[in-house]
């Protein structure tokens, strides 16, 4: 990944850089060669993994008047945080944040927000996937023009979905399966969503944009287990049951897996509607080719075995209930 000449020296703003996708995406912004300043609300956590070139800020997205100094001078910003792990009035937290930040973007003359949301359509979308693309939305309606991605399971060492589903075909030869592992998603590489979320800032728009981005195959949660397995050689047998409530389903997690068990009800509550790519202009607007499914976990596990995972969604601490890196 590169970026244009343009970016030499410019100024650019990376939220959520602590997380998942926002820790891989720090170090291509500045290969790329962005000026780039991160926001955090405990700085000391991220300093020690700053590439060389890189500052990081004290801020909070709900207290705006911290958000003016991290703006200064800032041409384009990324936003990638979310409540995941939220309790009661998580979305109220992430609208507040929103137009929180599209404000100080604003008074700062910022050119451009990049946003990274979620797929899905319809009025049965989880309070999760519907606060995500609320958020959107309050960030497109502001003056700063916006381009937000709205992605599926995103497939990478460290990513929860990732780490999730070896943690189950890993531990358990025979699985009882509930409705929800057939839903149909459209997966794609976390290198992928990189060259996305980078070229996002440099594609020429007259006004906000919303782009649907995934891999080239729609599959079920059955289906990439079924793919993880066939590639680590494990038999694996899945049982369908007909009725696993969500509730169940993160009893049933936090039973089988290592993972944050408010983190994946949250996940699981979401599972409630295909989350597949409809609208298709992302692959004509950005030229990228996104890899296969069998590609994307084939590149995870060479970086899990590889001990190459360079950033973890449990990084982000989403567990705490606040606004975490993406």
């Amino acid at each position: 990944m590169s970026g244009s000449q343009e970016n030499r020296g410019q100024q650019a703003l990376l939220t959520g850089a602590t997380g998942f996708v926002g820790g891989r995406l720090l170090p291509v912004l500045c290969q790329a060669g962005y000026r780039v300043r991160c926001l955090a609300r405990n700085p000391d956590h991220l300093r020690p993994r700053l590439p060389a070139g890189a500052e990081v800020v004290r801020g909070d997205l709900l207290d705006p008047a911290s958000l003016a100094p991290a703006m200064e001078g800032v041409r384009v910003a990324w936003y990638l945080v979310h409540s995941l792990a939220g309790g009661g009035g998580f979305d109220e937290q992430e609208r507040t944040a929103a137009r929180h930040f599209a404000r100080a973007a604003a008074e700062a003359g910022v050119r451009r927000i990049v946003y990274l949301g979620g797929l899905g359509r319809g009025e049965g979308l989880s309070p999760h996937l519907a606060s995500r693309q609320e958020v959107g939305r309050i960030l497109r309606e502001g003056p700063v023009p916006t381009v937000e991605l709205r992605a599926s399971i995103i497939i990478g060492s460290g990513s929860f979905s990732f780490e999730m589903i070896r943690a189950l075909v890993d531990r358990l030869p025979v699985m009882v399966t509930p409705r929800w592992v057939r839903r149909r998603a459209q997966p794609i590489a976390i290198e992928d969503v990189l060259e996305y979320l980078l070229a996002a800032a440099e594609i020429p728009i007259e006004r906000s944009e919303v782009f649907e981005i995934g891999g080239p195959d729609r599959a079920s949660y059955l289906d990439i287990m079924r793919e993880y397995a066939r590639q680590r050689g494990l038999r694996r047998w899945m049982l369908p049951v007909p009725v696993l409530t969500p509730r169940l389903s993160s009893l049933w997690l936090r039973l089988v897996t290592p993972l944050n068990a408010a983190v994946g009800r949250k996940l699981i509550d979401s599972i409630v509607c295909d989350t597949v790519v409809e609208d298709r202009r992302a692959l004509e607007v950005f030229g990228i080719r996104p890899r296969s499914l069998a590609a994307a976990i084939a590149r995870a596990l060479a970086c899990e075995d590889q001990e190459y995972a360079q950033t973890r969604w449990s990084d982000a601490r989403s567990s705490s209930g606040r606004l975490t890196g993406r």
